[in-house]
Formats: C-alpha cells, sequence, structure tokens
C-alpha cells in the first residue's frame, strides 16, 4: 500500500478498536432469546451475498437485520450483529480466506459505521420528538456511507482508481435497498411494539426478495459489462484490420504500427495504467495517425523539409483525428490520447500546448515512442538510424519534448521490445494480404472492352509518339489527382476532371451523375445539349447510366440512345452515337456516374476504359467529400429534426437584425418558447413520437409566424421566435396561440392533452441592446412562467388529493 493508504487504514482500524472495546465493554443482553434470532437471522443473512462489479468483494443483504437492531437493541448487541455478520460473509462461501489485515479492515469498518448509525438515530430520536422513522431513514443512510465509503476509499487508494468511480460503480447502487430496509425495520419496530419481538421474523422474507433483487441487477449489469467488452473486442479487431489494409497499400509504413503498438502497450503495462486506459492506448496506438486523412497526400510524402505553411497543414491532423474517432464513442478514452500526442513536456507541442502532467499519460507514452519509431524507420526524407542512435535523440529530448520517466523505460528496456516486434513480425508475415498475386483465370468482363477502330488505328504509331502519349498521359493524371483533392466543391471538382479529362479522352458531352436516393440527377454538364442534361434524371437501372450504376460495370461505346431522356425522340438520337461509362463507387458504394458522350460511333477505346477507371475512385472519393462537406454546411446552421435555424444561425440572424434595428430605430421582439410536458410524452409514448411531436410543433409555429419572422430550434424542447415591432400585447396574443399549436400537436401525436407551451418575451431596446441580454432576458421571463405552470399544476393535484382523502373519511 502506498503511504496514503496506509495512513488512510490505520485511521479506520483505529477507530472500529475504539468503537469495538467500547461496545464489548457495555454488552448487556436482556432478551437472549431475541438477542440469539437477531443475530442467527443476522449470519443467515450474511451468507445471502453477492459479488461486487469491477472488484474482488461481496456485499450482502445483513444491513436489515442490523437496521433492526438499532431500533430495538441496545448499541452493544448491534455491535455484535454486525462484526459477526461481517466476519461470516468473509470466511463461508469464499474459495480463499481473506488475509488477517483485510478481515481487520473489513471488521473495524462495519464496527464504525454501526457505532456512527447507531448514535445518529438515538440523538435524533430523543432530541426531537418526531416520528422515528424519518430518523431511521437518515441512520440508514449513515449506515451506508460509513460501511461503503472506507472500503472504496482503500480500494481507490491501493488500486489507483478514482474514488467517486468506484464508489459509485461497486457501492451507490444498493443504496435504495438500504432505504427499503429502513422502512421495513421501522415498521418490524411498530408491529413490535403492539404484539412481541417474534414479529421481526417477519423480515426473513423480505430480506430474501432483497437478495434475489441484488442477483438480478447485478446479473443485468454483468451481462451488459460482457457485451461492452464483445463490442470493444469487435472495435479494436476493426481497427486491427483496417491497419492490415493500410499496411497492405503503403509499404513505406509497414513496421510503424506494429511497432507502436507493442512499445506503447509494454510501457503502459510497466507503468501501472488502468485497465481502460490501457485499453484506449491499444486503440490509439492504431488510430493516432487517421486524422492525415485530411493532409494532402504530396505534404506526406515530400522527400524534402515541409515548408512553414506546409507544416500548418501537417498540424490539423490530431483535432482531425480526434474529431473523426468522436463518433465511433470507444468506452474508454482514445480521443484525448490521439488529440494530445503530439504535445510536449515543455508546452511548445500542437494542437492545445499542453504541458507536463496536462498531457493525458497515453498521449505522453504514445509521443515518444511515436518518434522513437520514426527515427528507427526509413522515411521519403531520410534513412533509418540505428537504435543506440535513435535512444540517444530520445533521451536528449527528456524533460523537453518528452516525460523524463517515459524516456527512462525506453532507455532501459528497447532492446526487449525491439525483440517483441521482431517475433510479433514473423507470426503475422504468415497473415499478409495476396496482393502480389497475378490470377490467370477469368473471362473479360461485360463492360465493352472489344477492340475498335480507334484502336486499330493506333497500331501504326510510332514508338515516339507513343512515349510521348504515355508521358502526357501519366503527367495529366498526376495533375488531375493531385487537383481533385484540393477543393471541396462538386462544380470545381468536375470542372478540374472535365478540363483534364479532355486531354485523354476526347468527348462532345459530360454528364457526372450523382446517386439521391434511388435516382440519378446529373450534378455536372458540359458541352452540346446542355440545358437538357441539367433538368432530366433517372431511376436506377434505367437507361445506360442507370444500367451502370445498378450493376456497377462499365460500359464502352454503349448507344446513347437508351438514355431515357432519347427514347421516342429520333431528332436528339441523331446528335449523339456513343458513350462510354464507369460507375464512381466509394467508401460507402456507388456514388454516381461518369458519363462522356460523342457524335461518332465506335470512338471509345480500352485505353480510355482503363484511364477513367484509374480515376474513378479518386473521383468517387472527392464526390463524397464534397457531399459531406455540403451535407456539414447544411447542418451547420439547420437543425437535423424540425429543418429550422439551429443556435447557431439563430445568432448570427439576430446580430444581423440587432444592427439594422439600431441604423432604423426599430423594435425587435424576441419570444423563448419551452413546451411543459414533453418529457411525460417521451416517457410514456418513447423517443420516436416525442420527435413527431416537435416536428408537428415546429411546422405549426412557423406556418402561424409572419413571412419576415424567423423561427429556430435551439435544443431539446425549446424554440424562439424573433420578429420585428411587435407589441407586448400582440406578443401576449401571440404566445397564447403558440401555446394552442403546442397543445394541438401533442393532442394530434398522443391523442391527450399533455402539452403546453412557457413563452418568455424580450424587446428591444427597452430589455437589452445585445443578442445576450434580449436572450436571457427572455430565457428568464420563461422559465418564470413555467414555475407558475408547475406550482398551479401541483395545487390544482393537491386540491384533488385532499378532495379524495375527504371523500375516502365520509
Amino acid at each position: 500500500m502506498s503511504p496514503r493508504a496506509r495512513l488512510f487504514y490505520s485511521l479506520v482500524c483505529c477507530a472500529g478498536l475504539i468503537c469495538l472495546v467500547y461496545g464489548i465493554a457495555s454488552l448487556t443482553v436482556d432478551n437472549l432469546p431475541k438477542f440469539a434470532c437477531f443475530l442467527f437471522f443476522s449470519l443467515v443473512a450474511s451468507r445471502l451475498k453477492v459479488n461486487l462489479p469491477e472488484i474482488n468483494g461481496t456485499v450482502s443483504v445483513n444491513f436489515l437485520f442490523i437496521l433492526i437492531g438499532i431500533v430495538d437493541l441496545n448499541f452493544g448487541q448491534t455491535l455484535v450483529l454486525g462484526c459477526a455478520s461481517v466476519i461470516m460473509q468473509s470466511f463461508f462461501g469464499r474459495n480463499r480466506w481473506p488475509k488477517f489485515e483485510q478481515l481487520l479492515f473489513n471488521v473495524c469498518s462495519t464496527a464504525f459505521a454501526v457505532w456512527i448509525a447507531y448514535f445518529s438515530f438515538h440523538a435524533l430520536r430523543s432530541g426531537m420528538k418526531v416520528n422515528s422513522s424519518l430518523w431511521l431513514m437518515i441512520a440508514a443512510c449513515v449506515y451506508f456511507l460509513f460501511n461503503s465509503l472506507p472500503v472504496a476509499a482503500i480500494i481507490s487508494l491501493t488500486e489507483r482508481k478514482a474514488l467517486a468511480t468506484v464508489w459509485t460503480n461497486c457501492y451507490f447502487w444498493s443504496f435504495p435497498y438500504y432505504l427499503i430496509g429502513a422502512a421495513i425495520a421501522a415498521m418490524v419496530s411498530w408491529v413490535d411494539q403492539r404484539m412481541n419481538w417474534e414479529t421481526s421474523l417477519f423480515a426473513f422474507p423480505a430480506m430474501f426478495v432483497i437478495y434475489r433483487s441484488y442477483r438480478l441487477y447485478l446479473s443485468k449489469l454483468e451481462n451488459e459489462k460482457q457485451h461492452v467488452e464483445e463490442m470493444a473486442g469487435l472495435h479494436l479487431r476493426t481497427i486491427e484490420a483496417l491497419a492490415l489494409a493500410i499496411e497492405a497499400k503503403d509499404k513505406t509504413t509497414h513496421d510503424h504500427l506494429r511497432r507502436v503498438r507493442v512499445y506503447a502497450i509494454e510501457i503502459a503495462k510497466l507503468l501501472n495504467l488502468p485497465s481502460d486506459q490501457l485499453e484506449a492506448l491499444r486503440a490509439a496506438s492504431l488510430l493516432h495517425d487517421i486524422g492525415k486523412l485530411a493532409v494532402p497526400e504530396h505534404i506526406l510524402s515530400k522527400p524534402g523539409r515541409l515548408t512553414r505553411e506546409e507544416f500548418e497543414k501537417v498540424k490539423i491532423h490530431p483535432i482531425v483525428g480526434a474529431e473523426i474517432l468522436e463518433r465511433v464513442e470507444f468506452p474508454y478514452p482514445v480521443v484525448p490520447i490521439v488529440r494530445s500526442h503530439h504535445e510536449k513536456w515543455d508546452g511548445s507541442g500542437y494542437p492545445d500546448g499542453l504541458k507536463a502532467e496536462e498531457i493525458p499519460m497515453g498521449a505522453r507514452i504514445l509521443s515518444a515512442v511515436d518518434c522513437f519509431d520514426a527515427l528507427a524507420s526509413n522515411r521519403q526524407y531520410r534513412s533509418a538510424l540505428p537504435l543506440d542512435e535513435v535512444i540517444k535523440n530520445i533521451s536528449e529530448e527528456a524533460g523537453k519534448s518528452f516525460d523524463p520517466r517515459i524516456v527512462h523505460l525506453l532507455e532501459k528496456h528497447y532492446i526487449e521490445l525491439e525483440k517483441m516486434v521482431h517475433a510479433q513480425g514473423e507470426i503475422l508475415d504468415h497473415k499478409k494480404l495476396s496482393t502480389g498475386l497475378k490470377v490467370e483465370r477469368g473471362l473479360a468482363p461485360a463492360a465493352g472492352l472489344e477492340i475498335s477502330r480507334a484502336t486499330e488505328s493506333t497500331n501504326d504509331a510510332t514508338f515516339l509518339s507513343s512515349i510521348a502519349a504515355a508521358r502526357e498521359e501519366a503527367q495529366t493524371l498526376f495533375e488531375l489527382s493531385h487537383d481533385l483533392g484540393n477543393s471541396l466543391s462538386l462544380d470545381e471538382t468536375f470542372s478540374v476532371l472535365c478540363v483534364r479529362l479532355k486531354r485523354l479522352v476526347p468527348c462532345d458531352m459530360m454528364a457526372a451523375y450523382i446517386l439521391r436516393g434511388n435516382e440519378l440527377v446529373p450534378e455536372y454538364v458540359n458541352g452540346e445539349n446542355l440545358s437538357l442534361f441539367s433538368s432530366l434524371s433517372m431511376a436506377m437501372g434505367q437507361g445506360l447510366s442507370g444500367w451502370v450504376a445498378q450493376n456497377r460495370r462499365s460500359i464502352v461505346n454503349g448507344n446513347p440512345a437508351q438514355e431515357p431522356w432519347y427514347v421516342d425522340n429520333i431528332q436528339r438520337s441523331r446528335t449523339l452515337r456513343s458513350a462510354i461509362s464507369v460507375p464512381l463507387e466509394g467508401l460507402q458504394g456507388v456514388t454516381g456516374v461518369l458519363t462522356l458522350y460523342h457524335a461518332d460511333r465506335d470512338v471509345f477505346s480500352g485505353d480510355h476504359l482503363r484511364i477513367l477507371m484509374a480515376i474513378s475512385s479518386k473521383v468517387a472519393l472527392s464526390v463524397e467529400n464534397a457531399l459531406a462537406f455540403r451535407q456539414a454546411e447544411n447542418s451547420a446552421t439547420t437543425d437535423y429534426l424540425t429543418g429550422l435555424p439551429n443556435s447557431r444561425s439563430l445568432f448570427l440572424y439576430l446580430e444581423r437584425e440587432l444592427a439594422q434595428c439600431r441604423r432604423h430605430g426599430e423594435s425587435l421582439t424576441v419570444m423563448v418558447c419551452d413546451l411543459n410536458g414533453f418529457k411525460q410524452i417521451n416517457d410514456r409514448f418513447g423517443h420516436l413520437e416525442g420527435n413527431r411531436v416537435l416536428r408537428l410543433f415546429a411546422t405549426s409555429l412557423q406556418a402561424s409566424c409572419r413571412e419576415n419572422d424567423c423561427v429556430a430550434r435551439i435544443g431539446g424542447d425549446e424554440f424562439v421566435v424573433v420578429a420585428h415591432g411587435l407589441a407586448l400585447t400582440a406578443a401576449a396574443a401571440r404566445g397564447v396561440l403558440l401555446s394552442e399549436i403546442a397543445t394541438a400537436a401533442g393532442r394530434e401525436v398522443c391523442g391527450e392533452d399533455l402539452l403546453s407551451l412557457s413563452v418568455g418575451c424580450a424587446v428591444y431596446p427597452a430589455d437589452g441592446t445585445d443578442t445576450e441580454t434580449l436572450l436571457a432576458e427572455a430565457d428568464r421571463r420563461m422559465y418564470s412562467e413555467k414555475r407558475l405552470h408547475h406550482s398551479r399544476g401541483k395545487v390544482l393535484t393537491m386540491t384533488a388529493g385532499q378532495h379524495g382523502q375527504g371523500r375516502a373519511a365520509r
């Protein structure tokens, strides 16, 4: 144990021993059969125990007879009940008997808890002549606190876990049972006073019911814990599979993830990190550089020094990585490690400038290990350094870039850790992906790869023209690949694609279709019949482009007359006579189709298809990113559920409108609305019905306002209406109307009048001249009205209850 743990242990044992001496000295037995019966059932209750979650410990239901003893027995007898049951609980029904110091601590902490609870109850009962049931409830709370907190504290000190976490996870769930036990003890005491003590035996069935509740609750908790562990294992296996896929594509970092993972986990074990931090580090060691997806590839693969601007771009990858992983919702703290793995011990790192102990321990480990691997690996800009030189460089940064403790462990163990890396490498080398195989079998795909006239005409080309064409193709594809990642605008992406692609694939018309639901919609059109193409759409499987999207197969020299806009129109079919079409498949599947049309027949060749297939995945990824960016732009200012402006959009709107009101001397009314009874709808009918209510109310709310009014949802069941020139009387009338709308929305969805509305108004400039002041004042008035609403509801409930009691009495 640590010095603090020893000190705490000594204090608890001293206090408990004093209580034991005092209790034994004052022990008297007036009614031996009663005491013997209570002691017997207390010992039996101690056998009815369950294992505590997350720690090696048990809890029993003996507290019920201890609470009965507090009421009906003297302190010495109650102390014997408590300590004897603890001894019974510690020895019987266990595979291993406890150590003496563990048994002593358990007995002493129980004795102290019994002493505090016993004298709290009797002091309160003698001091204030009120129903003793209340004081017994307080005594039960006191006994629970002093019976559970010392054990949780010693576990926290010895296992280096947070006290609040240990106490909450292991003990707090049993608190309601103590209150139930207090109620049962009070009832037994009341019956005992009017009959005899044998009626206390009726508490035994209640004790068994509490025990069964313990078992059922902890069984459910254990099942949930097992499910969480299975999901965590699934997460980790998915991460490892993704890491394997990355290794298959990028041979320059073949051993990087393996070394970082082994070094990080082993150093964390040497530091005795808790299991949740160990699992977080295991995942972070594989995913710490996932944010480099947001860094252009030419910067990451640059063979020389980075410019200041390029380094600024690189520095975003911890933030982007953390934002990506936030969506995964790991059951352990992966995100802080990924965000902070480039922080430095002296505070000169990025992105947040954390220093020393402010940096999460997992991030400190990963930072040192990542640097170690970077120096020991071949990179584009330098060769790998010998391990002795690597560890020397790392040691020089101890106390500057890295935690000195971690550097010391690296210096001490790097040789054996390197052996572990190579040992794992030999095992994993047998599991490499078969990316170098050549598959001889397989017919040509049904994608129109037949030799066309264009292909035949190139047979006479000289080797000089072939070399020039190959060089131009390589240069164009490089420029195209580089340019595709520079913009998140679909129009810019397709515009660049059209300009670059026409150098390699001749066409009279280019159309890029995007899949929206089950339809292909032309997102970008360039060439002939521009207006016609831009206004049309087709279903999956319909026409040439629809067939490509549905079957995920390309078509070369297809017939444009199969497109739906050519059907039954001979005049149009004479315009374009051949087409080449490829599916755009991204990470989420087919995102669209790229189709090129030409006025001549059989213009496109197998080389043209090869070029389009080479860039299709890059185009698809750019399209996915652009669509995601467009969606993010919309969601940044729009509430996803109701389609109303969100709080960010509301603040921007209010700032603009207030500036206009200042210039023109106009008034502005802000109304903050909150639905009363919405939680009841969620509890009774479920969140899906609650969402229906919110959508219906939002639609009706917007329809009831004027065209120039702004209606926004700022979170949960709170809405804001901003209206120009609305007087207070009109605002009050508007509030009544809005409350009726809320009631109607609740009635339509739930069939009952469960909803009402609390509205608070603030007027510019009388109630404030800036956004925050107006919203705060309106919010304050709204909550005042909400409190009045709730108080009126309570008065009605109490009045109804009193009338009901009167009728029952009559």
